[in-house]
């Protein structure tokens, strides 16, 4: 089954001169244009054998968790974190020896929510920000730059909150249809902290910017960097329709062996395009999307 909708993808005949390219953390706006382009999407339902995160970058399963709507930020961390890394040592097999879980984030398209499902084609981390999350999360700096020379993954757990999610669904391009020179570097922004804090953890604390700040850099400093991804009609777009709470979808952002790194290997992928998109189909009263994807890091020996 397939449905066909709009996707955003930046235009790079539309950026201003002499500034590097922005987007923010905290609302869907970014310094360069985007054009709109129409894509079939379809659906993995049914197709999960065809897919992993090593071959297409991207894997689903029925994996149902205990915890089930996401309002206690410590029932969170202190749980459902747990489940992840369960997760990814059972699906990702016995290779896997360490998790280092750093962030999720929870998007609701609710008025009034801090984070809401993102319309943009892109990818969280280029292969410089994932060394600097490693950097970041392994206190211990030797074991970091071990870390790094050995095979790590990027990997984000998304699941559905409290319904289907028909509504504004998540959709990966499959990376064996993506070309290398498609992805665009982008700088992060993030709110600056107030002096003197020293609490690097925004988990939790989110907070929905008033819309007439969106285009203003006031306020703001770089510190990430992503990817956006030029639009190519051999994209393969695909899916879950109408993905369950009790459904979860992995999503590589980074392989240090990824194909194309200096120790890459052929034919696995390392990056996942993703999005949210407006699924025509989707019934008029299917309730508002929502969802949380956790940011791992897992390392291998």
């Amino acid at each position: 089954m397939t449905t066909t909708a709009g996707f955003s993808h930046m235009d790079p005949a539309d950026q201003t001169h002499g500034v590097a390219a922005w987007t923010k953390v905290d609302v869907d706006y970014s310094s360069f244009g985007r054009k709109m382009y129409t894509r079939q999407v379809h659906d993995a339902r049914g197709h999960e054998d065809d897919f992993s995160v090593d071959t297409s970058g991207f894997a689903v399963y029925n994996y149902p968790a205990k915890e089930k709507l996401f309002v206690d930020d410590e029932a969170v961390r202190n749980g459902y974190y747990a489940e992840v890394e369960a997760l990814l040592k059972d699906k990702l097999g016995p290779g896997v020896k360490k998790v280092v879980i750093f962030d999720h984030t929870i998007r609701r398209r609710l008025p009034g929510a801090a984070r809401a499902p993102v319309q943009a084609v892109h990818v969280d981390q280029t292969p410089a920000a994932a060394d600097v999350r490693v950097r970041r999360h392994i206190a211990d700096p030797d074991e970091a730059e071990r870390r790094i020379k050995g095979r790590y993954q990027l990997i984000n757990v998304w699941r559905p909150i409290e319904n289907a999610a028909s509504d504004h669904p998540l959709a990966v391009i499959d990376w064996r249809s993506t070309k290398p020179e498609e992805f665009v570097p982008v700088n992060l922004l993030y709110p600056k902290r107030k002096p003197g804090d020293a609490d690097d953890d925004d988990r939790g604390k989110e907070v929905a910017p008033d819309r007439s700040t969106w285009a203003s850099t006031e306020g703001y400093e770089a510190r990430g960097e992503t990817m956006r991804v030029l639009p190519s009609e051999d994209h393969r777009f695909y899916y879950v329709k109408d993905m369950t709470p009790d459904e979860v979808l992995l999503l590589k952002c980074y392989d240090s062996h990824g194909e194309g790194r200096p120790d890459g290997r052929q034919g696995v992928a390392l990056r996942t395009p993703h999005s949210a998109f407006e699924d025509p189909n989707t019934p008029k009263d299917a309730p508002p999307r929502q969802s949380i994807e956790v940011r791992c890091l897992v390392f291998y020996e």
